[in-house]
């Protein structure tokens, strides 16, 4: 903090990002695609600063400290996700019944769970895009929370209500989480 009572946390813009900000929506545009949020709080503003994105607060509470930090951690995970991408890894898992899975429109379908005729359903959050080869399930996208809630979506679809878990643990589970993208 500095002696007039403001604090700041700076974000760098690599080379390559274009980035907007117009009263609390700030827009980052990248080589992998384009994200917007809303970053309204009556106390915290975020400003373009050069070649940094500025997040202050004039005479911070713990709160508002901390809110800081959380718009920061927005800003970066943006930031990372139109320069490289994130990417999550699933496993099928199955013991007896083998599962049939695909994509229809915004859905990840699950066929034949547990030998159940009807279908199991996941929405498909964003951008997120779904590959399975096997039995891996590859989720990509440029919006972090986006494909970890899709992830999560999938997971939950699959939980197995009223059975011990130690004995029936067939499902799609998370195995690596939020592996930024090399290509």
């Amino acid at each position: 903090m500095t002696l007039s009572g403001i604090l700041e946390e700076k974000v760098a813009i690599p080379k390559g990002v274009t980035v907007t900000v117009n009263g609390s929506i700030v827009e980052v545009k990248g080589p992998k695609g384009k994200l917007s949020r809303d970053f309204y709080n009556p106390k915290t503003k975020v400003r373009l600063d050069g070649e940094h994105l500025v997040v202050s607060c004039e005479m911070p509470r713990v709160k508002d400290k901390a809110m800081i930090g959380t718009f920061a951690s927005h800003l970066t995970n943006m930031i990372e996700g139109v320069t490289i991408g994130f990417e999550y890894h699933m496993k099928i898992v199955f013991s007896h019944f083998p599962m049939k899975t695909a994509v229809k429109g915004d859905k990840f379908v699950i066929e034949n769970f547990l030998g159940e005729r009807s279908p199991r359903q996941a929405k498909i959050l964003g951008d997120t895009k779904i590959a399975v080869k096997g039995n891996d399930v590859v989720l990509t996208g440029t919006n972090v929370e986006a494909v970890g809630q899709t992830a999560a979506n999938i997971e939950y679809a699959t939980k197995i209500w009223g059975y011990d878990p130690r004995v029936f643990q067939d499902g799609i589970y998370i195995t690596e989480k939020a592996k930024k993208v090399s290509s």
